[in-house]
């Protein structure tokens, strides 16, 4: 019965060293740069040019959803034209149409980066 009153700080606990390890790390890592001579400039290399948040993520569901839709469609052609069982071809093509919207949505976004 005490075990149940223990796992939620561990948890959070966990949670909290990871950050604090991160966020320390790092704080050193760029004293140790800065110290060094290294250009502040560097921290922010990789907050130039990023698509909005918004966009990507608009994007990523869109293509996903659309692959979901597909994924249905076809099985159902499958189903009922070709007499595949519905327990094969209904997860199946949903899982591999999501996963090649998934993709297609990732080739998307690194095409907005460059822009």
């Amino acid at each position: 019965m005490g075990s149940e009153l223990i796992i939620i700080p561990v948890i959070f606990g966990a949670i909290f060293g990871v950050f604090y390890l991160y966020f320390s790390t790092r704080n050193k890592e760029r004293l140790a740069l800065i110290e060094k001579g290294a250009d502040a400039s560097i921290f922010m290399k990789g907050k130039q040019q990023a698509a909005p948040i918004w966009k990507v993520l608009i994007l990523n569901l869109a293509l996903l959803l659309m692959g979901i839709g597909i994924g249905i469609f076809i099985a159902s052609i499958l189903h009922y034209n070709l007499g595949v069982d519905d327990d094969v071809a209904y997860p199946g093509t949903i899982f591999l149409m999501a996963g090649i919207g998934l993709f297609a949505g990732f080739t998307m976004t690194k095409n907005l980066d460059k822009e």
